[in-house]
């Protein structure tokens, strides 16, 4: 018999989660997606989106090509191979919407297609932590749905893949964890990954979310949930069951301007590029589900519950440039405006605004454009290659105001920059969710 041959450990055998307390790679970018708090932080530096943008390399791995530039549905929602609405005509009870997302998770557990669903929980403390799981029944994926405002450390459940089982895995999640996740796929003790994306924009600290809620809504401490919608209105359920609407317009900008977190203010993935499918609301009517297919994946999970789909095609109206450039300028001098008004101007521009996919290239624009200026002020170094081509097509098309350059301290800059040096992978495995990481305003499991 032969002797045995060696083997070589792969890096994340070698390496530990970031000991608690511990630097993030990104510094002040960081989006905390959990990678570094498994011993995949082997590989942060290509696969940590704010460290390294890669969305050809990643659409090319993904789906077998990188999104087509001249194509404007693409340009804007990413690589697809159909785009429509839909909702549940039998809705899940106790869902944010109707439940597309969560019975998904279900349909893949019970069919068998997956052996467990990466989804987020909440703290049995406060409703607005979040607690990723790997699900392995339908009922742990139920108890998982309605929207957590936070921005969640899926990632860390990379942990308890080694000796579990899991095969197969769904994983549920926004951007900035999709394409770390994308990086490491190769490296997963995984047969299978199929990947359901939520669209996802603006985070804010823990503190951030209260000063959000205090300044938006009248009762913060009864919120439930809430989300941004087509229209323009932001709308709020509270724990007795009522419903409270506020414009967007109204928002008290001054003061929320600057709680969003540095990694969604230097974001580009509103859309979740890389996942098989995406489900959201951006590119749908009102009270409807907006789905798009990137690749055979992603019909294969679709085909888990379109029959129990009433479903149409996708619709756009109306004109969004001169809103955008309007909401560029309004945003840049922090302007707010007296709430009567507000309410007029969401009523107006709820029936006369952009409505489908152009609503949808109305939200894409005003946060690349904002993102892009932000970037140019506060790390001008690394701005233009953080920027991907599509978004640079974009932004092209709005007169930004002058870039007058304010960056952070230099160590900032550097730590954003790929090629500064990272901390080493070492200390203890991460705990549960700290509280004070950036959290989610738009984040969603419906």
């Amino acid at each position: 018999m032969d002797a045995a041959k060696p083997t070589t450990a792969a890096p994340h055998d070698r390496a530990r989660p970031l000991a608690a307390g511990g630097t993030y790679p990104a510094r002040d970018l960081c989006s905390h997606c959990g990678l570094c708090d498994s011993r995949w932080i082997a590989y942060v530096r290509r696969a940590c989106a704010f460290l390294e943008q890669r969305f050809e390399a990643m659409e090319q791995q993904a789906h077998g090509r990188s999104r087509h530039l001249d194509d404007e549905d693409e340009l804007y929602f990413g690589v697809q191979r159909r785009m429509f609405t839909a909702r549940l005509r039998q809705p899940l009870e106790g869902a944010q919407w109707t439940g597309i997302v969560s019975r998904l998770g279900v349909r893949a557990l019970e069919t068998g297609l997956v052996d467990a669903v990466l989804c987020v929980g909440q703290s049995d403390h406060d409703r607005f932590t979040p607690v990723p799981r790997l699900a392995r029944t339908p009922e742990e994926v139920l108890a998982a749905r309605v929207n957590k405002p936070t921005l969640s450390p899926n990632l860390e459940v990379l942990e308890q893949l080694p000796g579990s089982g899991i095969r197969r895995l769904l994983a549920i999640g926004v951007g900035c964890q999709i394409q770390a996740l994308r990086a490491v796929q190769d490296t997963l003790p995984l047969d299978q990954l199929y990947v359901l994306g939520l669209p996802c924009v603006d985070n804010v600290s823990r503190a951030g979310l209260q000063t959000f809620l205090e300044s938006t809504v009248s009762s913060p401490e009864t919120v439930v949930h809430y989300e941004f919608m087509q229209d323009f209105r932001i709308h709020f359920r509270h724990s007795d069951g009522r419903q409270e609407t506020v414009p967007f317009f109204g928002l008290d900008t001054p003061k929320l301007k600057d709680v969003f977190a540095p990694s969604c203010l230097s974001c580009f993935d509103y859309t979740n590029a890389g996942a098989d499918l995406v489900v959201g609301y951006m590119g749908a009517s009102f009270g409807r589900q907006w789905i798009t297919v990137r690749n055979p994946r992603g019909e294969e999970l679709l085909a888990l519950v379109e029959d129990e789909l009433d479903t149409a095609a996708v619709s756009s109206r109306g004109d969004r440039r001169a809103a955008v450039q309007q909401g560029i300028e309004a945003y840049d001098k922090a302007v707010k405006l007296p709430r009567w008004l507000a309410e007029v101007l969401g009523w107006l521009i709820g029936r006369i605004g952009p409505q489908g996919l152009e609503y949808g290239r109305f939200s894409i624009d005003s946060h690349f454009t904002r993102n892009a200026l932000w970037l140019r002020r506060h790390h001008p170094a690394m701005a233009e290659r953080h920027i991907p081509a599509f978004a640079q097509r974009i932004v092209s098309r709005y007169r930004l105001p002058p870039v007058a350059a304010a960056p952070p301290p230099g160590a900032a800059v550097a730590a954003a920059d790929p090629g500064a040096p990272s901390p080493r992978p070492g200390g203890a495995a991460g705990g549960s969710p700290d509280p004070q990481r950036p959290d989610r305003l738009e984040c969603s499991q419906n």
